[in-house]
């Protein structure tokens, strides 16, 4: 019995097998044994095929190097054929020779021009341009067929010091340069230049008189940026002047900052101010004092110290962030004159809403020409002045022409071609 159903099961795994044979021979043969067509190499009517003429190569100017542009003619395709491209080939130079071919590009049709970017500035090249044509085969198949240019001369990439388009810009800045050392020159040779004043500056003298007044202290705020942010440079810039005024009036001027450098600055800035006015010896080291490197634990040990001093007047002056509106809405809460200053655009909003008098942006900046009244400072502050209402006038006279199709003003400040 065992017998009998070995034999059976064996008969069955062999006619499965045989199955299996069969149905692959009948659907797998002719794939498997069929000859390949032999695919076409010529088009229809073996007509003869223009190649692209004129291979120009040349180092791409105006660039930092490591590029070559190709330019070539556009061949004219025979009747019954159509261009579908070109295919860009380079042949790295070897002596006098070139060595192998290879694709490095490839354009659609209607180009004649192709910039490689892919280029070595010591090496030499040699280019060659293929066409692509294709037409319908003699068995009713798209085919194609490659027409190659001849070889073109040998030619290297290298870096240019100038980039002649730019040549707007460069006029712009020598006229810029011209304004500001005009009006440098004019400074130091004791000519009074006028400079637009400037709210929170005027205020200073106010602020500091108000606390004198009430008796009460002054807080000063460098921002939460060390020493290498411009914004803090300016804010201590503007804390020798207030440091001057307080030590003037005897007033008690308190710099909590959150960086060792801002430490280190603002007490040499505030000790020379009361050296200035004649009263070192009102100057006490810890009227400059460190509270905490972290943004919010700052934030919170100056309202703490505002709750519970309150002082008559606050000066925001650097860098600042999310702490921003903590700070000036703390500061108004008690009815103290705050003046802030930053160029941080997302914070400015919150000063202007919680403070008496904002600096905006580049009025931070300028603060420290504005308070010095140095002459190289005033001159470079006037002759920007200057080249920016040129700017603006330009602006509005450019908007007048095109709108009124006079003459295409904008050309002159795009990248000349």
């Amino acid at each position: 019995m065992n017998l009998q159903l070995v034999i059976r099961s064996r008969l069955f795994v062999g006619l499965a097998q045989v199955c299996f044979f069969l149905f692959l021979l009948v659907n797998l043969g002719p794939l498997a044994f069929a000859q390949d067509e032999p695919v076409p190499t010529q088009l229809v009517d073996s007509t003869p095929l223009n190649p692209p003429t004129n291979i120009e190569v040349a180092d791409t100017p105006n660039d930092a190097g490591g590029s070559i542009t190709i330019r070539w003619t556009e061949p004219i395709p025979p009747e019954g054929t159509a261009i579908k491209g070109y295919y860009i080939l380079r042949a790295e130079a070897v002596g006098n020779e070139q060595g192998q071919f290879d694709v490095v590009g490839e354009t659609s049709t209607g180009s004649s021009e192709l910039l490689d970017g892919n280029v070595v500035d010591t090496l030499n090249y040699y280019y060659r341009v293929a066409v692509i044509y294709s037409a319908t085969g003699v068995n009713g198949l798209e085919v194609e067929a490659l027409a190659e240019s001849g070889i073109s001369r040998m030619v290297s990439s290298s870096a240019q010091w100038f980039d002649w388009r730019r040549i707007n810009v460069f006029v712009g800045v020598i006229f810029l340069c011209g304004f500001i050392l005009y009006y440098i020159s004019r400074a130091k040779a004791g000519k009074k230049l006028f400079i637009r004043k400037i709210a929170g500056l005027e205020a200073v003298d106010e602020a500091v008189g108000r606390a004198t007044e009430m008796g009460k202290k002054i807080y000063f705020i460098p921002g939460t940026q060390d020493m290498d942010n411009v914004q803090t440079i300016a804010g201590v810039t503007i804390l020798g002047r207030v440091a001057e005024v307080a030590a003037t009036y005897d007033t008690y001027l308190e710099v909590p900052v959150s960086r060792s450098l801002v430490l280190v600055t603002a007490k040499e800035i505030v000790k020379e101010a009361y050296s200035k006015v004649g009263r070192p010896d009102a100057f006490h080291e810890d009227q400059v004092h460190y509270l905490t490197d972290d943004q919010f634990g700052y934030a919170a040990g100056i309202d703490g110290m505002v709750v519970r001093e309150k002082p008559a007047t606050i000066f925001f002056m650097g860098a600042f962030y999310a702490e921003s509106l903590i700070l000036a809405e703390t500061g108004n809460s008690i009815g103290a004159i705050q003046i802030a200053g930053t160029a941080m655009p997302s914070q400015l909003p919150f000063f202007v809403a919680a403070c008496d008098y904002t600096l905006i942006g580049e009025e931070l900046f300028a603060a420290s020409a504005y308070l010095a009244r140095e002459p190289k400072l005033l001159g470079s502050l006037k002759g920007q002045d200057v080249g920016k209402a040129i700017i603006l006038f330009s602006i509005v006279i450019g908007v007048l022409l095109e709108t009124f199709g006079v003459w295409r003003f904008s050309s002159l400040f795009g990248v000349l071609d």
